[in-house]
């Protein structure tokens, strides 16, 4: 099978193959345009794959352009973490990258040919009487006082626009196509604005702006992208990008074509809100883990060949749909099962003695991975006194309960089967200890006399163990679709991050951050990115063994 035929196809993969095989096109360019004015998150991961991804199969060229024409709201760090992200998502962009606002004197000249043309024109209506004299759905727009100026006026009006002679909002410069228009983007829309605001590229050069329709075609053409890639909410906005393109003189002329955007179960896509829960502090900045932004989803355990998997899943249509939650939960869980290391660790310890065992360290054996032999093995201390998880043991129990029960016997992982024989209880009735003895004649082996150990459970040793504190995190919100409550914020899960002090075998002191590990029993974790450091450990779960939303979908797990 050809590398053609092995990828996965699809309507925009479609319209490629005939542009190349017709001759319209021998290389394909394409370009990811994000705004610097937040984090990127997992609805961008979406256009980051297609984009890129085509570029890859086609041997073609992708762009990285930040489309910065909103100083207001952009900033570098913003800049330097959608860089990051791409990059760490597994792409690498063509050339340098690249800026809208490296454009700017071209897009000028370009808006002058306009006026030039009679085809645009300085509007002097404040916005509220240009959004009045836009009409509605139902009813056409009227013409502004200002739409039949000379061109010599308006391009003198232009100048002293770009001059900073008007003052915000006084003054802008719109294209003239038609009011009547039953697409609204067609009523004259608005092509600069003025903004006295420092630019993070261009210092203080400009105080009039282009807007993003204009500037976003005309970059794609200076750049010669040929397959111009957005969500569906820029359909209607296609009939501008290409009117800009055949009024002024630019040799390429880009297509646009449109894809539905990601929609996920339990978060937000919209930058405005995900912007309200950092400012507001419902959150712990742009990469707290149950964020699903690009970098959240890194610090919590994420690895880019999951995050490529999930998109690949989902697909490409121009059909609106929402995805499970648990569909990208399950390529994180089958990347982490097939390539995270074992280790074992403890979240909620309780003490067990093992009475007929000497003073001293034992070091076991125990492989790194149970499927994939070439990952090695490591030594795992073995002492009198152990940790185990205080929900693995009962004093009496059904046949049902495999773990520790007293006068019943269960195998330590890597380890020996144990006995309970007894326990102590504080004044509360709540369990302190547990004491058992150990048959050492079990370590790798059954036991004789016909016994049949069915549980296993995992431990640490209690002498050698490293406190460490666990992050769980679950779904931010309580429901599905948050965005459609009236106020999103109050639809927070208030068990969304729970936090516990436990132990963790010494083999995980010095791991890489955001490295994933299973620990055995428990879930899929990895040290924090930046709490997380050899003297004080903090681990985040990634994700759990199995989906423990699937019986109780809708609802806050206990």
């Amino acid at each position: 099978m050809s590398d053609a035929e092995a990828r996965p196809t699809n309507f925009i993969r479609q319209i490629i193959d005939k542009d190349l095989a017709d001759g319209k096109h021998t290389s394909i360019v394409t370009r990811f345009p994000p705004e610097p004015n937040g984090y990127l998150h997992i609805g961008h991961a979406k256009s980051i794959c297609l984009n890129f991804g085509v570029a890859q199969d086609y041997q073609g060229e992708c762009n990285l352009r930040f489309d910065d024409t909103n100083p207001e709201k952009e900033n570098v760090e913003y800049v330097e973490s959608i860089k990051r992200d791409v990059q760490w998502l597994g792409f690498d962009w063509a050339g340098e990258v690249r800026y809208s606002s490296n454009y700017f004197d071209k897009l000028y000249g370009y808006a002058v040919e306009l006026i030039e043309k009679g085809l645009a024109y300085v509007e002097e209506l404040t916005p509220d009487e240009i959004r009045e004299y836009r009409g509605t759905l139902t009813e056409p727009g009227k013409h502004s006082p200002y739409r039949e100026r000379s061109v010599e006026e308006n391009l003198a009006l232009f100048e002293k626009m770009r001059a900073g002679e008007f003052e915000e909002g006084k003054a802008c410069l719109r294209a003239k196509i038609d009011m009547a228009s039953p697409f609204m983007v067609m009523r004259d829309p608005v092509l600069y604005r003025v903004r006295f605001i420092h630019h993070h590229q261009t210092g203080d050069k400009w105080c009039i702006y282009p807007m993003y329709d204009f500037t976003h075609c005309i970059s794609d053409a200076l750049e010669g992208i040929t397959h111009s890639l957005c969500t569906l909410e820029f359909q209607d906005n296609r009939r501008l990008y290409d009117w800009v393109l055949e009024n002024i003189t630019i040799d390429c002329t880009p297509r646009q074509y449109e894809f539905s955007r990601l929609n996920l179960e339990y978060t937000v896509m919209s930058k405005r809100k995900l912007n309200q829960l950092v400012e507001e502090q419902l959150v712990n900045g742009w990469d707290d883990p149950r964020m699903l932004t690009i970098s959240g989803l890194r610090r919590r355990g994420y690895t880019p060949a999951s995050i490529r998997e999930f998109c690949q899943r989902i697909g490409v249509t121009k059909q609106d749909n929402t995805i499970e939650m648990s569909s990208l939960e399950s390529c994180v869980r089958d990347d982490l099962n097939e390539n995270a290391p074992r280790a074992m660790a403890v979240l909620d310890p309780i003490k067990l003695v093992i009475e007929n065992k000497a003073d001293g360290v034992e070091w076991l054996e125990a492989p790194n991975h149970p499927n994939q032999p070439e990952m090695g093995t490591r030594q795992v201390p073995f002492s009198r006194e152990i940790w185990i998880e205080r929900e693995d043991f009962r004093e009496s129990a059904n046949k049902k309960y495999k773990r520790l029960v007293l006068d019943k016997e269960v195998r330590l992982r890597n380890a020996y089967v144990v006995k309970a024989e007894r326990c102590d209880k504080d004044e509360d009735g709540n369990i302190t200890t547990i004491y058992c003895s150990y048959d050492p004649d079990t370590l790798g082996k059954d036991p004789g006399d016909g016994r049949k150990v069915k549980g296993v459970i995992h431990w640490v040793s209690a002498d050698e163990a490293l406190p460490a504190e666990f992050r769980l995190y679950d779904r931010l919100f309580t429901v599905p679709n948050p965005a459609s409550a009236d106020n999103f914020a109050e639809t927070i899960n208030p068990e969304s991050l729970q936090v516990q002090q436990g132990f963790v075998e010494p083999s995980m002191q010095n791991v890489p951050a955001e490295k994933g590990y299973q620990f055995e029993r428990t879930g899929y974790f990895c040290a924090d990115s930046k709490d997380s450091c050899s003297d004080a450990l903090v681990f985040n779960r990634t994700v759990g063994l199995r989906d423990t939303w699937a019986k109780i979908e809708g609802n806050v797990p206990s």
